[in-house]
């Protein structure tokens, strides 16, 4: 087996390196980027109990003026969080930097403030304003985290442009054999891929069936990726030994590969399930504004209530 077949490298096309670098440049779709977005949970868990910790242990009340200090702080920043969605509405407002930046600051104030008025609360509620305040506070911020979770699997990144179904198509190259054809001295490899590359595209043949495909598709790719991951390796050392590679050679070629095949399963998962995160998204947004109101009303009730009485 040839060097050139080795690398999958076809006369007239692209190298894998090449093809696994723009395969790759599908949005969202590497394992890395899934890692972090679930970091998100557990990193706002802490926040959580960081300000237990501080409301227990920190000496002060409610009441007091650093309780005070902490409930205004928070509600602050709660305002903050309805500069945003102004910036992108209003005209006046357009010219006023980047919306990334907007959006970020968004982000940060819907995550600092709720952990600004959990502290200030002592995760106690002394009335019913202010309880329903706190739980329409605690519903938002849920709320946001699920639509951050859901925005950048439509979006190019957190603060890119919104993609298009035909345009992750085009990217993944799912009307040809182009990223396969790469691959076609170990046929196994080829044969999952486009075995997953079935059930990827396969169309849901009722609302039940669609809903087990999206939720499956994940552990779908995961164990092809596996399968294919265990067979490179075996093909690459069968190949080593008859081209004599040194072990570093091996193992870059071996992570090219499986670099390509992750990055074109990973692909086809997000083409996959983009029709129904856009509507979940759209759900979503009919669900996140009206609680955001209600936070907007319940905490003005509550900061009246404090200075009234």
């Amino acid at each position: 087996m040839s060097d050139a077949i080795a690398d999958g490298a076809v006369a007239g096309r692209p190298t894998v390196t090449r093809v696994a670098l723009r395969v790759a440049a599908v949005p969202h779709g590497s394992e890395m980027q899934r890692r972090r977005d679930w970091l998100l949970v557990p990193a706002v868990g802490a926040l959580v109990v960081l300000a237990w910790l501080v409301s227990h242990y920190g000496g002060y009340t409610p009441a007091s003026d650093l309780g005070y200090n902490l409930g205004l702080a928070g509600g602050i920043a709660m305002l903050f969080v309805f500069l945003y969605p102004l910036r992108k509405h209003v005209r006046a407002l357009h010219s006023w930097g980047a919306t990334k930046h907007w959006f970020a600051l968004h982000m940060a104030c819907g995550i600092g403030g709720p952990f600004l008025i959990l502290a200030h609360s002592g995760f106690h509620i002394g009335s019913i304003n202010a309880g329903v305040a706190l739980t329409c506070m605690l519903l938002v911020a849920a709320s946001g985290i699920v639509g951050r979770f859901i925005y950048v699997r439509i979006h190019h990144g957190l603060y890119g442009t919104k993609a298009t179904l035909r345009e992750l198509q085009g990217q993944v190259g799912l009307n040809s054999q182009e990223v396969k054809s790469k691959l076609h001295f170990a046929p196994r490899v080829e044969e999952w891929m486009t075995a997953f590359e079935s059930v990827a595209v396969e169309p849901p043949r009722s609302l039940l069936h669609g809903a087990w495909l999206f939720v499956a598709m994940g552990s779908h790719r995961r164990r092809a990726s596996r399968r294919c991951r265990r067979e490179l390796a075996r093909v690459y050392r069968e190949i080593a030994r008859e081209r004599d590679w040194e072990p570093d050679k091996q193992r870059r070629r071996l992570a090219t590969a499986s670099r390509l095949v992750e990055a074109y399963l990973s692909g086809l998962q997000r083409v996959a399930q983009f029709s129904t995160y856009e509507r979940l998204f759209s759900l979503w947004h009919v669900l996140h504004v009206p609680l955001v109101w209600m936070l907007a009303l319940s905490a003005v009730a509550h900061v009246v209530a404090v200075h009234a009485y």
